[in-house]
């Protein structure tokens, strides 16, 4: 047990040292792209990217599915890795192909008849569309190799190459003043190629180090079968996550000027980070649930599921609420000038990231059974009805800030009411230990919250000393209360045992 959470600690390390870095590259380049760029263009640019993520998703249901029986397989005694991997490298390559085409007849139509874009806008915006559509085919073909990379557990390559994949885009930012033609033109073009380049790191590594990467064309039908299933219901969770997302976004396009979605980008990239962050932990613990399951240790799944859902909670509320209380100065060094109206964006992504961490945690148990029929039925439906919603309140007038507003609502009740209830009748596991653990969560959240606000009050957060202060008191009121009320006497001797045993490997090596 302690050595499987060693090498979980181990990834998980590796992801977290990836994730700093990766939030501070981010931070910063989403600076310069908006100083260069302007705020008109960058909107333009995640609307139209924004439709063709949506395309996508078939690649991210697909995708989710290769993860699995990838890890499922490496967890039998005789797994069939060589065939599985050819199998879903076919799919993958016919599935970019057709999103292409279809991306192209839909993508365009819509572009030019229904997004608001400023007429002098509009070649570049076609240009970006097609530059955006060649990135989505080259990203749906890397699924594979990505999914060989966390089924091996080789976090410190991915967490490696995605640092390469931040300072590779940082760098095309500022290559932007070189060029004297279109701005945003450029801008797609570079990102295109960045794709290309850490698409192709990626693929030297695995046909490197993984055998299964170098199998030929090979396409087991039986295999796809039994992929494609478990990947048909995962597409409607995919296709209603990617509405109230990208769809969400291009609505937004239909309202309101570019601007205006240049700021939900913003807000959108606090978001994915959040979410990168508890990725983070998840693709650490994920295959170590999996593997569990597939070997018969039920219980042993059941508890990690559990541990981690806490854990990965109390890890970002300990980003969470320092961030909330100095929202104001924390966007004003990362911008420098602050769009209007982006706090309270933020603010309720921040909210609504600590929902979407439990509801994450808890779908572990669902995709280790391989048992998403009834997931992909309910779930979804929390995402789809946030489109109708938010398009009917920008119709009657509403501010853009309703759509977060919805967004965080539809995740805190999926969160805490309906997939502990799928996880109950699915996987079997008891409804009354998951509420304590989420209500564990809730308890902790505002208890370790009372301090910082109270000292927010007070102190100016928009002085250094102030700033400090307020920094410090969230991160100690966070820690304290997570030790002594989150975590039980069990947990702390398995983080202690973890941590004695990683010093000890250390001192022998």
């Amino acid at each position: 047990m302690l050595g499987n959470n060693k090498l979980i600690a181990k990834n998980t390390v590796f992801l977290y040292f990836r994730m700093l870095l990766v939030l501070a590259v981010t931070l910063y380049t989403s600076r310069v792209t908006l100083e260069i760029l302007g705020v008109d263009d960058l909107g333009i640019y995640e609307t139209v990217g924004g439709a063709v993520t949506f395309l996508a998703f078939l690649s991210n249901a697909l995708g989710t599915g290769t993860s699995r029986f990838i890890t499922f397989e490496m967890g039998k005694a005789k797994p069939r890795l060589n065939e599985m991997f050819a199998t879903v490298r076919v799919a993958h390559i016919v599935l970019g192909l057709f999103v292409v085409i279809a991306g192209e007849a839909f993508g365009l139509w819509f572009l030019y008849n229904k997004l608001v874009i400023p007429p002098d806008r509009l070649n570049a915006a076609v240009f970006a569309f097609h530059m955006s559509m060649a990135a989505t085919f080259f990203q749906i073909t890397q699924v594979p190799y990505n999914s060989s990379i966390v089924a091996h557990e080789r976090m410190n390559v991915y967490a490696y190459i995605s640092i390469l994949e931040v300072i590779l885009k940082l760098a095309i930012v500022f290559a932007l003043k070189a060029f004297s033609h279109d701005k945003l033109e450029i801008y797609a073009i570079l990102m295109c190629i960045v794709t290309i380049q850490v698409l192709l790191v990626y693929r030297i590594y695995c046909r490197k180090t993984f055998e299964e990467t170098r199998s030929g064309l090979l396409f087991d039908k039986g295999i796809f079968r039994e992929v494609a299933a478990f990947s048909t219901w995962n597409l409607l969770s995919s296709s209603a996550a990617s509405l109230a997302d990208q769809g969400v976004t291009v609505v937004t396009g239909m309202f309101f000027l570019p601007g205006v979605a240049g700021v939900r980008s913003l807000a959108l990239k606090v978001s994915r980070m959040l979410n990168q962050f508890v990725g983070n932990f998840r693709t650490a613990v994920n295959p170590q649930i999996v593997k569990k399951y597939a070997a018969g240790d039920l219980d042993g799944s059941k508890k990690l599921t559990l541990d981690s859902t806490l854990l990965t909670y109390f890890l970002l509320l300990l980003l969470v609420v320092p961030l909330f209380l100095l929202i104001d100065p924390v966007l004003l060094i990362w911008l420098g000038e602050v769009p209007e109206g982006l706090n309270s964006f933020v603010q309720l992504a921040l909210i609504q990231g600590l929902f979407q961490s439990i509801d994450l945690s808890l779908y572990a148990p669902i995709y280790a059974k391989g048992r998403i029929k009834e997931n992909a039925i309910i779930s979804p439906l929390f995402d789809f009805i946030q489109l109708p919603i938010v398009f009917v309140l920008f119709t009657l007038g509403y501010p853009p800030i309703v759509l977060a507003i919805v967004a965080t609502a539809s995740y805190a009740v999926l969160a805490v009411v309906i997939k502990p209830i799928i996880v109950h009748k699915i996987v079997g596991y008891s409804y009354k230990e998951i509420m304590l653990i989420i209500l564990r969560c809730m308890i902790v959240t505002v208890l370790s919250s009372i301090l910082p606000a109270a000292a927010a009050f007070f102190i100016d957060v928009n002085t250094i000393v102030g700033f400090i202060a307020i920094l410090i008191v969230s991160l100690i009121s966070v820690s304290a209360v997570v030790w002594f009320v989150g975590i039980d006497k069990q947990m702390k001797n398995m983080l202690l045992g973890s941590i004695r045993l990683r010093r000890n490997g250390n001192k022998e090596s």
